[in-house]
């Protein structure tokens, strides 16, 4: 349904929560709740029956098949601007949500391959543990960062931007996901089925 009238970019933002939205209400029940919260609320994106559901995007040319970032997990800029509080904030933000859907786009033109997956809350709780380090060099609130591990294994790496102050996710792996669907699509020319439309109405 997208593709039918943006041919070659992804969904993105509030144009793929309403199509997530949709589609629930398609393989539901009649009458079962369904709700969005509202883009700009510090929570979840829908409520499917009791499920607080979180709907992130990643369709950028950089994105890598095999390995997930969240370039805005929460905002922390508060004071004070030290590990324990970011991590707390952080673990304080996970609290409001049931499970995480992540439509990602990797491009292979003229193939956009795509992959559904849900993220387990509990994987980004082991954030829990990290032991957040000073990195990089920036003037004034630096920025912190640690990688977060589970049985000595890497599983992702958290990182608390001191320019914007947001908690970004990175280097989690798909393997380590839930994969629900992948599928690919074609990208045409710009707008070139309108140009089919017009010849069949002639």
């Amino acid at each position: 349904m997208h593709h039918s009238i943006y041919p070659q970019l992804p969904p993105q933002g509030n144009y793929f929560e309403a199509l997530v939205e949709e589609a629930f209400r398609w393989i539901k029940k009649p009458f079962t709740p369904i709700a969005r919260t509202g883009g700009n609320l510090a929570g979840p994106d829908l409520i499917v029956e009791d499920r607080r559901v979180s709907l992130k995007t990643e369709t950028g040319l950089g994105t890598h098949a095999e390995l997930i970032s969240i370039t805005k997990l929460c905002t922390t800029e508060r004071d004070p601007w030290e590990a324990k509080a970011l991590i707390d904030r952080a673990m304080a933000h996970l609290t409001k949500y049931d499970m995480i859907l992540k439509l990602r786009a990797t491009w292979e033109r003229p193939i956009i391959h795509y992959q559904l997956l849900e993220i387990a809350v509990d994987i980004l709780r082991l954030m829990g543990s990290a032991d957040l380090q000073a990195v990089g060099r920036r003037a004034g609130r630096g920025s912190l960062g640690a990688d977060v591990n589970r049985e000595g294994q890497r599983l992702f790496h958290v990182h608390f931007d001191g320019s914007d102050g947001k908690c970004q996710i990175s280097r989690l792996r798909t393997r380590d996901c839930v994969m629900l669907l992948e599928w690919d699509v074609a990208v045409s020319e710009p707008y070139s089925h309108l140009s089919d439309l017009r010849k069949t109405s002639q």
